[in-house]
């Protein structure tokens, strides 16, 4: 991940209901969650959420698979990795006793 790409993904979770929607997504595993079921668990409106979503996408960090007449979401686990990995790869670089 490089520092754009980071920057991104941080601008996305800095907003109270984009984080709680991707901690929802992250709990729920690979299988993900439909939309329904997120719009119920946040208790948001359905296009509250979909302007989320949207961000999330956008960023990376979630993706989204039609079922039908269903739309599923799911938390990328690589891109969660990554930003990790991003933000901790230097942890401690300039401090000797680490």
């Amino acid at each position: 991940m490089d520092h754009t790409e980071a920057v991104t993904a941080l601008e996305s979770l800095g907003n109270d209901t984009r984080l709680t929607l991707f901690r929802e997504l992250v709990k729920a595993g690979g299988s993900g969650l439909p939309v329904g079921k997120l719009k119920e668990s946040l208790c948001i409106p359905g296009s509250t959420l979909s302007h989320h979503l949207a961000q999330l996408v956008s960023a990376g960090l979630v993706s989204q698979t039609r079922e039908g007449r269903m739309i599923r979401c799911q938390a990328d686990y690589s891109a969660m990795q990554d930003l990790v990995a991003y933000l901790t790869e230097e942890c401690c670089a300039n401090d000797s006793c680490c």
